[in-house]
């Protein structure tokens, strides 16, 4: 009997505004059918019948754009249904202009336990140049209102080499996230995505990004000035201060399988990789005819098993375990992978103590290109 996994992630498609950088599952929130979509989502969880749960995460879109009435019924119903006996985490993300006190004080009853926000620049001109609607006294409030309310693990994502982003904003944005005294960030650099308003800009030539260059010394800026204050660079793009760790992102990165709930959710289960439909209504068809909506199903062969592994592991700092590769796969580490490894531990970007390999920091600056090397070593 296969273990059933103990994280589920939960998406709200919905959102007040959206930003011109973000292809994730989402439509404006004006107009639709949010309380139909809310009562599916829990029918979807019965569905499952899940496990007791160590991590639940709620994101989005933005599920602070739901109003304080329909964040209750969710958050109420969702305890109702899973067995949270055992959860460690309880994520939800929001945005700072969203989260109103009596929404706070909905998430100041339930058993959510840690707060994402999406503060993305601290700067008002450039909030309103990717497309958010909040401002920075919003950022502060929010923060100084979820430490009222008793909320400590606070996360905010900000977002580095934007369109137009000097040094100096990059370097104004530390300051002012380190001195909201919260225990985690994640800064990720801006990636252009198909079918996002920053795409067709780029495409017709009207938007400047900052060269590669600037954009490594960004990142090696971020590194020091993180590190310096007592955070630790335990993923390529997350930072935590000790014991803040996410543990459901950990639980991605060590290739973990999860439950995933809502349109355009994804999950991995029995090594079935799946997504569910993402247009609402569809999602609600399929919800009512066949208790689950998934519609991309995938199963792993285990050539693509390891090469998850590797890329997903890579992500963090503490990298993967080759004893811990062997026994899970039941083959030799050295026979698969031992060719790419001695040729990127020559380049400089990965490194190798005792068990453990792991990118160095120039190979997390390039994290993507590292993890494809090991889906192009099996092919060749």
């Amino acid at each position: 009997m296969q273990k059933r996994p103990t994280s589920a992630y939960v998406h709200i498609p919905f959102c007040t505004q959206i930003c011109y950088y973000c292809d994730f599952s989402k439509v404006f929130i004006k107009n639709q059918p949010v309380d139909e979509y809310l009562e599916a989502l829990i029918e979807e969880v019965r569905f499952y019948d899940l496990p007791a749960l160590k991590t639940l995460y709620i994101g989005g879109g933005t599920p602070s754009a739901l109003s304080a009435e329909q964040l209750d019924y969710l958050l109420t119903n969702l305890e109702r249904e899973l067995d949270l006996s055992q959860l460690e985490e309880f994520t939800i993300e929001a945005n700072p202009g969203d989260l109103t006190e009596e929404k706070i004080a909905v998430l100041q009853r339930s058993k959510c336990n840690r707060v994402s926000l999406g503060v993305q620049t601290f700067d008002d001109k450039m909030l309103k140049r990717i497309g958010r609607s909040h401002n920075q006294v919003q950022i502060y409030e929010t923060i100084d209102s979820l430490k009222a309310a008793g909320f400590y693990n606070i996360s905010i994502d900000l977002i580095y080499a934007l369109p137009g982003q000097t040094m100096e904003q990059v370097v104004d944005n530390v300051a002012k996230a380190l001195s909201l005294d919260i225990p985690h960030m994640s800064l990720y650099s801006l990636i252009l995505e198909n079918h996002t308003v920053f795409m067709n800009r780029q495409r017709r030539g009207r938007l400047h990004l900052p060269n590669e260059d600037v954009e490594s010394d960004m990142f090696e800026y971020i590194l020091a000035e993180l590190e310096k204050n007592g955070f630790e660079h335990y993923e390529i793009s997350n930072f935590t201060k000790p014991g803040f760790e996410s543990r459901h992102n950990l639980m991605y990165w060590d290739n973990a399988e999860y439950y995933g709930l809502g349109a355009g959710a994804s999950g991995y289960l029995n090594g079935m990789r799946y997504r569910n439909r993402g247009p609402i209504q569809h999602y609600l068809k399929s919800i009512r005819e066949k208790g689950h909506s998934r519609l991309h199903e995938e199963c792993l062969s285990q050539k693509e098993q390891m090469e998850e592994e590797m890329f997903l592991g890579l992500r963090k700092k503490s990298g993967i375990s080759i004893a811990r590769f062997e026994e899970k796969f039941q083959c030799s580490f050295d026979d698969t992978y031992g060719i790419v490894v001695a040729e990127l531990k020559e380049e400089g970007l990965l490194q190798q103590n005792g068990d453990q390999l792991r990118m160095t920091k120039k190979g997390l600056f390039l994290g993507d290109t590292v993890a494809e090397r090991f889906i192009l070593e099996e092919e060749n």
